[in-house]
């Protein structure tokens, strides 16, 4: 007889190798086929809602790592809610409006400006569409849930109609306005751009130190002086109209050989260094406050230059005096209002000189500029100093290249007026980390009015029209007939369509007599697009106000989250979210956050096609995500390694339960009438759930993955499923003791299948296809109750007791085979000297067969001085007998065959 053919090996067809990147594209298919999204709502029709609002991606390219762990996760919150019992409706959307649509098109050979604008608006709309299929195929791959039929997207009809309805709201609340302001501007994109369009990178650049001589002095200054101002912008020079000191400082007239300056007293010494200057006779000394309205004369043009106070002049750089262009900043140009100074603009949108900067500087780029204007100060004697420095500077983050502070007219939205009620919205949201409350408070209180307008062809357009006076119309039923022509026809119909066709039959305003109208060419910030999703998608799908929870990376507190917050409490009252979760950025292995331009960046379809989604959604949830997190290969191969641990721990235990051929529900062991050592594991069982469970609400998942592994791999794996391999196997098929430790694997299959699903999706649905614990998927089951387990805390307790004394053992055992008395654990008889309660302990939990919990063929207790360890004394020798040929533990039996007790008692029954 081959005595290994009467073992009870394990039995599965759940493969060892997971093959993720071939298996899984069928359980995607399958999913679809299966309309799981609608079933899954189907199934919690009734219940409470949970609804994640999707910030949408733009639609340009394939997918990156940021866009996988930002979906990934938002996956995973979507599950773990569904398994909680909540209805979760979510609808996936994409941002398709802007510059890098428009720059693809033209990178295909359209110039914009020579083609209609609706026909190249056309093109952009066909390409933005290709690109949401594009990606939604890689948001897919990762194994997502979601309405992805019918996703948002804000280039269609309705979610215009919707946020031309949300701008005549704001319009006739008095939140929309026309004015002319200082704006980032961007000579690289031709357009305004908001504070979320903007990212600051070190730069050079010319610092100058220049005299402006005194023309009125006001009786306090000779015309023989001169102030000296900074700036690390020459090209602003020309449009100078003021010189700015504060108010409370002490400036000092200093006698030098370039003749009397005049700058901040506590500056002086380090200035006249600066400037190489030897003759330092401070004549006098005043107050800024002294000095106001004294008027100098402009070094390049004849023109003056007022001296005015402003509380924005500091003492940590430059000399005190401030150079103020008010058409080129927005100190200069706030405190420039105070003083009825002009917003002088001199620069055109592709950031050149004008014609009235002269010949010999108009047409010049800004940057070349810097170099003109140095140099003709310096000719004319006004230049005292000139500097690289290197500093940060804003950039156009779609372009890379520097931006202009530049006045013009442009539409804003007020955040002045709603301020107050921002900031109470704020203090009302769950920020996750803690810290996002105090940065959106920093940023709402701290920013200006939001600059709505774009000089942009592929936008929604701003729905103003304006009289032959040049009125803007403000007109709720003008609104409201350009929000039904959008939602009919789409907002191209704007560049169809002239004015006059566009307003209301019949439509008349006092500033057009003769019913001659004009339509307004600038289209709204993207910002303001996605910043309406509230209201064009969540509202519209009739899944209320406010959701849930919105969920972006960091870089949203300036972007989405922001715009959000914005238009909806001033459209419907109160913040569009109860909760805000962000996550950071990834980086590579070094460090260094991925980009297309840093040629780092991996895309997530790589690491599917070699690993599998499974580990890429491993990876996602077990590192820190609402910090920055790294990404390399290195690092998948560890969560490949982790992988690989999970599964052959699923693997064992549905080969040890199979169904099909051993363990079915009928033969559950009640709870109640187990040992309490299997007890023990079920009560660790439902300690994780109750953990994991929370940490699912509470959005720590490294939490969940790291805990779940370590039950798995030691509790369970090293420990439980250690020691019970030799009852599984040895006994009869259907013993009370085998029955007992095959309930206990059931449950735990059955918990840790539950509480891994929202995370290695496509496995658990492998796992869920030989264990049948939910007949159609894993996915639309639900979290396990806990089991009720009488005296849980005394069981923990007394096995925590036994692990001390167990781990004592296992020292002696190591000892014993590093000094070679013997080999594996079953060659060993352990003796051990114990307490008389420590006894009782083990009796109790162990009956006779605490060798079997050892993994040894003998114990003896003795009440001989042995070896000391921690809690007991152990001594180790080598067991005298023959190996069972079965069971392989050491038998003293005297049987021809060699079988022990126990064996033979198996095979004869």
């Amino acid at each position: 007889m081959e005595y290994k053919d009467t073992l009870l090996m394990p039995n599965t067809k759940f493969e060892m190798r997971g093959k993720l990147p071939s298996k899984e594209p069928n359980f995607q298919q399958r999913w679809k086929e299966q309309n799981i999204y609608e079933k899954m709502l189907e199934k919690r029709e009734g219940c409470e809602a949970f609804v994640l609002h999707d910030g949408p991606p733009y639609a340009n390219g394939d997918i990156h790592l940021g866009h996988a762990l930002n979906k990934i996760l938002k996956d995973v919150i979507i599950r773990n809610r569904f398994m909680a019992g909540y209805k979760v409706p979510y609808v996936p959307g994409w941002d398709t409006h802007g510059l890098p649509i428009e720059t693809a098109i033209q990178k295909l050979g359209y110039n914009r400006k020579e083609m209609e604008l609706a026909d190249f608006r056309k093109l952009c709309y066909n390409y933005a569409l290709e690109q949401v299929e594009r990606q939604k195929k890689g948001f897919l791959s990762l194994g997502v849930v979601g309405d992805y039929d019918h996703p948002y997207i804000t280039l269609t009809k309705e979610f215009e109609a919707h946020q031309i309805e949300i701008f005549g709201k704001m319009a006739m609340d008095g939140l929309i306005y026309k004015g002319l302001k200082p704006v980032y501007w961007s000579p690289s994109s031709e357009t305004a751009l908001a504070e979320a369009e903007i990212e600051y990178k070190d730069i050079k650049s010319p610092t100058i130190f220049v005299k402006f001589p005194v023309k009125d002095g006001k009786g306090i200054l000779d015309t023989d002086t001169s102030f000296v101002i900074w700036t690390t912008t020459p090209w602003t020079i020309p449009a100078n109209l003021a010189i700015c000191l504060n108010k409370d400082y002490t400036y000092a007239l200093v006698e030098s050989e370039k003749g009397k300056l005049l700058v901040l007293q506590e500056l002086v010494d380090a200035l006249w260094e600066k400037f190489g200057l030897t003759q330092k006779n401070i004549i006098k000394t005043f107050k800024g406050k002294e000095l106001e309205m004294i008027t100098c004369q402009h070094p390049l043009y004849d023109r003056e230059s007022l001296v005015i106070l402003g509380d924005h002049v500091t003492a940590d750089a430059g000399t005190g005096c401030v150079h103020t262009a008010p058409g080129f900043g927005a100190d200069d140009f706030f405190v420039g209002q105070k003083y009825g100074l002009p917003a002088y603009c001199n620069v055109d949108e592709h950031g050149c000189m004008m014609e009235d900067c002269g010949e010999w500087l108009a047409g010049q780029y800004v940057d070349d500029a810097n170099k003109t204007v140095t140099q003709k100060l310096d000719e004319i004697g006004a230049l005292l100093k000139l500097e690289f420095i290197t500093h940060s500077y804003p950039h156009d983050w779609r372009t890379k290249k520097p931006i202009i502070f530049r006045a013009t007219t442009q539409w804003f939205a007020s955040i002045d007026k709603i301020r107050e009620q921002l900031l109470n919205e704020i203090d009302k949201v769950d920020w996750i980390p803690k810290w996002g409350q105090q940065r959106m408070h920093n940023m709402i209180a701290d920013r200006g009015d939001w600059c709505i307008s774009r000089q942009r062809a592929w936008g929604v357009p701003i729905p103003i029209f304006y009289a032959e006076d040049d009125t803007p119309i403000m007109d709720q039923n003008v609104f409201d007939h350009v929000a039904e022509l959008f939602k009919e026809f789409g907002s191209n119909v704007w560049f169809e369509r002239e004015a006059k066709d566009l307003l209301p039959e019949g439509y008349s305003h006092p500033g057009s007599p003769n019913g001659i109208f004009r339509k307004e060419t600038d289209t709204m910030d993207v910002w303001f697009d996605s910043g309406s999703s509230h209201t064009g998608a969540m509202m519209e799908r009739g899944l209320g106000y406010p959701a849930d929870l919105y969920f972006e990376g960091s870089d949203q507190y300036r972007g989405w989250f922001n715009s959000s917050l914005i238009i909806g409490t001033a459209v419907h009252g109160q913040s569009p979210y109860k909760q805000v979760l962000s996550h950071g950025f990834v980086m590579d292995g070094k460090g260094v956050k991925m980009s297309k331009s840093q040629w780092n960046a991996v895309a997530p379809g790589e690491i599917t096609k070699k690993y599998g989604a499974d580990i890429l959604r491993l990876w996602a949830t077990s590192v820190d995500y609402q910090a920055d997190c790294s990404m390399s290969d290195e690092i998948m191969k560890q969560i490949s390694e982790q992988y690989r641990k999970v599964r052959n721990t699923f693997r064992f235990m549905l080969a040890n339960i199979n169904p099909e051929t051993d363990f079915t529900k009928e033969d559950l062991v009640d709870v109640k009438e187990l040992p309490a050592l299997d007890q023990y594991i079920l009560v660790l069982l439902n300690e994780a759930n109750t953990k994991a469970i929370k940490a699912y609400q509470e959005y720590r998942f490294a939490d969940i993955t790291g805990m779940l592994t370590n039950l798995m791999t030691n509790e369970l794996s090293a420990y439980y499923m250690d020691y019970t391999k030799d009852i599984l196997y040895i006994e009869k098929k259907d013993s009370p003791r085998r029955r007992q430790v095959q309930t206990v694997l059931y449950h735990a299959l059955d918990f840790l299948l539950r509480l891994w699903a929202p995370i290695l999706v496509h496995t658990c649905e492998e796992v869920n296809d030989f264990f049948h614990t939910e007949a159609e998927s894993i996915h639309l089951g639900s979290f396990k109750e806990n089991l009720v387990i009488d005296n849980a805390e005394a069981i923990k307790a007394d096995v925590a007791r036994l692990m001390a004394i167990r781990a004592d053992i296992f020292k002696a055992l190591e000892t014993a085979r590093a000094e070679k008395v013997i080999g594996k654990s079953l060659e060993a008889h352990v003796m051990v000297n114990v307490s008389d309660e420590d006894r009782k302990l083990i009796e109790d939990y162990c009956g006779n067969k605490f060798n079997q919990w050892l993994i040894v063929s003998k114990v003896s207790f003795s009440v001989d001085e042995l070896p000391a360890y921690e809690v007991c004394q152990v001594a180790v020798e080598k067991c005298e007998g023959k190996v069972c040929p079965r069971c392989w533990n050491i038998t003293d039996s005297s049987r021809e065959d060699g079988l022990c007790d126990r064996c033979h008692e198996v095979l004869e029954g």
